[in-house]
């Protein structure tokens, strides 16, 4: 174990830190802070539709072992929407021994206002997920796969619901797909209290993590728990997704290690129709915690300490049945990085659109690849390279298995899909290769995604 001290910044609460959150402990105890019962809100099931992602959950087994950027997840489940309907909203962060407040109370009514309900509803489908407020005049983060219920519509009716109880529509302003991250424009609303971002590079694991957002379309609930892990790779199955994105990077997930993408819709009678496929999947690089995040959690805040926003919420892993319904949280759950996520949101707002880095070339998990040379190491071999590519104008070659990317340890092919398109196109990055038994680090200019 590293006897490194734990980062001050995010590990543990700062003397101010501590101040400003007892300054907080106190307000709350000099307020009375009650709650009004939300009257339940009629259930149409003609027009319900569970948005999640039902899958069984397996860890792929690789040779050497789990490096600190993870193991592929075979199988994931998207914490997207809840039952349209099934919702009741608390306004305030409720306390009823004003003597007993705890940190995690603080960091919730801190952060608790810039954290939205978002429902979406098309003529036939419908469901609820999470926003996080961006600023004040009504721009929220959230994923593609809520405001697209999960692409199955492209021109959804989106409403937000804020955490003081003000109903509005809301137009989408630019999704990415390959991110799984979407920013919507709230309508007629110039006062809300934008989130505060942290620094996701600074994380450590075992720091606090709390979610807020609307899990099963329960608005304004708080979980808390660890920083599991960091750098986690994992393959999410999505119909937003591209289906063949012009000179994708070729390292689609081989059968065996999935995704899976069961989705259930509801039918006029209210039963459930036989599961969908995903046309496609998309692999992120994301935040594990053991915080509860359940369906309707997506696109909500994991915080630290502080109230900072550390990632956007956007899956959970299921033991469930992969054919079976929809199971709940099992502590293990995934949020975007706020550092990828203020990225792709400010490329959003301002042109609608966001980049990805490109490496132009086929990969293969060193078990999967018979011929390789090097094939005790692991890491992603790379079998074709693009004339003209990002990995060719860098000298790699086939053969060359690639064992770390901007200094993360790569495992295989999805860790790398996974952080090279946590950059953006033209970004610069350090690849580490093993040759014929001969490491060596190279320097790539990344090409653009499309």
């Amino acid at each position: 174990m590293s006897d490194a001290p734990v980062n001050p910044e995010v590990g543990s609460p700062t003397p101010a830190d501590r101040e400003s959150i007892q300054q907080t402990q106190e307000r709350l105890a000099a307020e009375e802070m009650t709650v009004e019962p939300s009257a339940p809100k009629p259930v149409n099931p003609n027009r319900s539709r569970t948005v999640g992602l039902v899958a069984a959950l397996a860890v792929a087994a690789l040779i050497g072992g789990v490096s600190g950027a993870g193991a592929s997840i075979w199988a994931m489940s998207n914490n997207a929407a809840a039952p349209a309907g099934q919702r009741t909203t608390p306004t305030t962060i409720t306390v009823n021994n004003s003597a007993d407040v705890t940190d995690i109370t603080a960091v919730a009514a801190k952060a608790s206002p810039s954290v939205v309900t978002i429902t979406v509803s098309s003529s036939d489908a419908g469901g609820t997920g999470s926003g996080i407020v961006l600023s004040s005049d009504g721009y929220v983060l959230t994923n593609t796969h809520v405001v697209t219920l999960d692409g199955a519509v492209s021109n959804a009716t989106v409403r937000v619901e804020t955490a003081d109880g003000r109903l509005r529509t809301a137009k989408v302003v630019g999704i990415d797909p390959i991110a799984d991250l979407a920013v919507i424009k709230v309508n007629g609303i110039d006062n809300l209290q934008p989130a505060e971002f942290a620094d996701s590079s600074k994380l450590n694991v075992g720091d606090s993590a709390i979610a807020i957002g609307a899990p099963l379309g329960l608005a304004g609930t708080v979980t808390s728990g660890v920083v599991s892990a960091l750098n986690r790779s994992i393959t999410v199955a999505s119909s937003a997704a591209p289906t063949t994105p012009q000179s994708q990077d070729n390292s689609t997930p081989s059968p065996q290690n999935g995704p899976y993408d069961f989705w259930q819709f509801s039918n006029p009678n209210g039963h459930a129709q036989a599961p969908t496929t995903a046309s496609s999947s998309i692999a992120l690089s994301v935040i594990q915690t053991d915080a509860a995040i359940n369906p309707g959690n997506s696109g909500g805040a994991l915080l630290n300490v502080k109230g900072q926003v550390i990632g956007i919420n956007v899956a959970i892993a299921s033991a469930g049945s992969s054919t079976g319904g929809q199971s709940g949280s099992i502590g293990v759950g995934f949020a975007i990085p706020s550092n990828l996520a203020q990225r792709i949101a400010n490329e959003l707002r301002q042109t609608g659109t966001a980049t990805h880095g490109l490496l132009g070339a086929s990969v293969l998990d060193v078990t999967e690849d018979t011929t390789s040379k090097d094939s005790q190491v692991v890491g992603a071999t790379v079998k074709e390279l693009a004339q003209g590519g990002a990995a060719a104008q860098a000298g790699l070659k086939v053969g060359d298995v690639i064992t770390g990317f901007n200094g993360i340890p790569i495992t295989g092919k999805t860790d790398l899909t996974a952080q090279v398109r946590v950059l953006a196109a033209g970004a610069k990055a350090t690849v580490n290769i093993v040759r014929d038994g001969t490491a060596s680090i190279v320097e790539v200019t990344l090409g653009a995604l499309k």
